[in-house]
């Protein structure tokens, strides 16, 4: 018991006498609907409602959305970030992207990026091919989330390899602009994936860690945080981006 309230003492310690911690953090969302969720996936809807809470929110802090090319641009020296960047993405390509999200963010004026499961395509619930066009054309990065949203580390090379080029052929050959994201399935990667995105031609992908995100982050490795479900209202939401914050403190100290 002793022990354990040292090291909450000491985190407390970090949090509010370290220095603020620079970067901008990554979102990740999974599904906007009201609709009762698939037996355990409990906590991967947000509600609409909530959805357009949260970006109130984030309009009132000063916070501008990016996309990841636009991340790219600035690393690469090509464009200059706002002073507030953050980027919201949506993992799987569930069809409440297109008819609940995309109007909400829109009216925001807004963008994200949305990783798709190119398998899925088409399936019960989730996106079409000519949805994922028409998002595209709206200004929503589209990003890969592989061919059939397997962890990428269960593979071998050949078939780790296949998942990500497959998906963003697909994609491309389908008439899509160029897919430079990827997102890890199951938040699970290595440092193999790397050397194989590169060499697939893709700049950069997400993982499932808590953080914040600056020029110099591995662009193979960007910080993310999850948005659940909230029980608690714009609470639970402000501690979602309060805890990215804290593992990039957590970070810097050790």
């Amino acid at each position: 018991m002793k022990f354990f309230g040292g090291a909450i003492l000491i985190l407390a310690a970090i949090f509010f006498f370290s220095p603020e911690p620079e970067g901008f953090p990554i979102l990740e969302y999974h599904q906007v609907t009201d609709a009762p969720p698939e037996p355990g996936f409990e906590m991967y809807n947000v509600p609409p409602a909530d959805f357009a809470a949260q970006l109130d929110y984030l309009q009132s802090q000063g916070y501008t959305t990016i996309t990841l090319v636009d991340f790219m641009h600035a690393v690469r020296g090509y464009k200059n970030l706002p002073d507030k960047p953050i980027v919201l993405t949506f993992d799987d390509g569930y069809e409440d992207n297109y008819t609940e999200m995309l109007p909400i963010l829109e009216a925001h004026k807004m963008t994200a990026v949305v990783y798709v499961i190119t398998n899925e395509l088409g399936k019960k619930n989730y996106l079409t091919l000519e949805q994922v066009k028409d998002m595209q054309r709206r200004g929503i990065e589209i990003g890969s989330h592989t061919s059939d949203h397997i962890a990428l580390t269960s593979l071998d090379e050949i078939f780790r390899r296949r998942q990500v080029r497959e998906s963003k052929i697909f994609l491309e050959w389908s008439g899509l602009e160029p897919i430079c994201s990827l997102s890890y399935p199951n938040g699970a990667f290595n440092a193999e994936l790397e050397k194989i995105l590169r060499e697939e031609n893709y700049l950069t992908a997400v993982t499932g860690e808590a953080g914040l995100n600056t020029l110099q982050t591995n662009p193979f490795e960007l910080y993310r945080v999850h948005i659940r479900k909230p029980r608690f209202g714009l609470t639970e939401f402000k501690f979602r981006l309060w805890k990215a914050k804290f593992f990039a403190k957590l970070r810097n100290f050790f």
